[in-house]
């Protein structure tokens, strides 16, 4: 079992192109193939009629669960739909061997409308440190890659953040209302200010690569679940950009964060994003 960042470093630099092959395997043969071919039944609900589940959630998770362990042995899948299923497996995010976050589809409603606002995200994380990350939008043909302390790409070409434009309104994506707590909706209400534009978000994975460009400054999100946060994290701050939660500490994959939480091109963004944020609160 790999048990050292040297070990997860040495796996990256000969292995990434294998990893970038499953997620878009998993995209091509499980994935686009009912794009806007969905039946009735191959759609359910999880918790509500917003949180969708479908068959190419379930069969893309199914093949990169099998993918990833066979090409890191000793580590563990975590993915969305299996946490589903079984809670208890969450908790392999905490543990000792390396994990690889999963998330089939981020952006399911949009995935459902047949919008092509969606993407497939994977990290790899040991010891609640996401060392690599993969964003894949298959129906844009877009893929970002970031590994830790080596920066991020977006189809092989750099990516920064940089700063906002001085005078410019932020635009910051943040939870749907129907994700926030009565205190959490408080808190984002800070953000219903001057030089601010708040938006609901789409898929997170996806604000997360807009921020990482440059098109968007900022999130504010109101919830933990890992797989739709780990990849983007990653991406961001190998952009240049940072984030922050409540209060003022970076966000923690493993959980425990104080939100709502967000995700800036750069420090003093995000810096602001809190403070608007915690006045709310």
């Amino acid at each position: 079992m790999i048990g050292h960042t040297e070990t997860i470093d040495e796996f990256l630099a000969h292995r990434t192109t294998d990893v970038e092959e499953a997620v878009r395997h998993a995209a091509a043969a499980e994935i686009m193939p009912r794009f806007r071919q969905l039946a009735a039944h191959e759609i359910d609900q999880k918790s509500g009629p917003h949180d969708l589940v479908t068959d190419a959630d379930r069969k893309a998770e199914e093949y990169l669960t099998e993918k990833l362990a066979k090409l890191l042995p000793g580590s563990v899948v975590v993915g969305e739909e299996a946490v589903h299923a079984d809670p208890a497996t969450y908790d392999a995010i905490q543990g000792p061997a390396p994990v690889w976050i999963v998330d089939p589809v981020d952006g399911t409603r949009q995935f459902v409308r047949g919008e092509a606002g969606f993407c497939t995200l994977v990290a790899l994380t040991l010891g609640g440190v996401v060392h690599a990350s993969w964003t894949y939008a298959p129906a844009r043909d877009q893929l970002a890659v970031a590994l830790r302390g080596r920066g991020a790409r977006l189809d092989g070409q750099p990516l920064r953040s940089g700063s906002p434009a001085p005078g410019r309104d932020l635009e910051i994506a943040t939870s749907h209302p129907d994700y926030t707590t009565d205190e959490q909706k408080r808190a984002l209400l800070g953000l219903d200010t001057e030089g601010v534009r708040p938006r609901p978000c789409g898929s997170a994975g996806l604000e997360y690569l807009a921020v990482a460009r440059g098109e968007l400054d900022a999130t504010a999100f109101s919830w933990e679940a890992a797989w739709d946060h780990a990849a983007g994290l990653l991406l961001v701050e190998e952009a240049g950009g940072t984030h922050l939660t409540l209060t003022g500490e970076p966000f923690r994959v493993t959980g425990g964060n104080a939100l709502p939480f967000t995700a800036a091109r750069d420090e003093a963004t995000a810096r602001r994003v809190r403070e608007l944020l915690a006045a709310g609160a």
